[in-house]
């Protein structure tokens, strides 16, 4: 039986670069860091208080085999439409920006919630969400 989603992935072309990105721009925190036993790297990072943590892959020939790992780069800024809850989507878009994040659209209330979107380094974008003041 299936509990709950503990992880998810994000291909990236570098990992310590990404962890840069995720860290000091979103404010992510590193929960894991390590070698796998084929020598590539298990880097996983979360929102701070987050239960799924988001795993920074860099493709290596070492796990996927070299033409895997070059098909799986040549995916790298193609994935994602997660959402993040947010208290206040304007505010965060804001703070981002500062950050150097690029947002690829405004909040926008949608009556369910307010949505803004932004990209990582890499291009895929990410879903701001703030969900509505009251009971509707």
């Amino acid at each position: 039986m299936i509990e709950r989603l503990t992880h998810v992935t994000v291909l990236v072309r570098d990992s310590d670069e990404a962890l840069k990105f995720y860290t000091e721009k979103l404010g992510f925190e590193k929960v894991e860091d390590s070698k796998m036993p084929t020598g590539d790297r298990w880097l996983t990072v979360r929102p701070k208080g987050g239960d799924v943590q988001i795993v920074l892959q860099q493709p290596g020939a070492a796990t996927f085999g070299e033409e895997g790992a070059k098909e799986m780069l040549r995916r790298v800024g193609q994935g994602t439409t997660w959402a993040f809850k947010v208290d206040d989507c304007q505010g965060t878009c804001d703070e981002l920006v500062k950050k150097g994040v690029k947002i690829l659209s405004s909040p926008q209330d949608f009556g369910f919630a307010v949505e803004a979107i932004f990209a990582d380094l890499y291009g895929n974008a990410y879903i701001l969400m703030q969900p509505p003041a009251g009971p509707k």
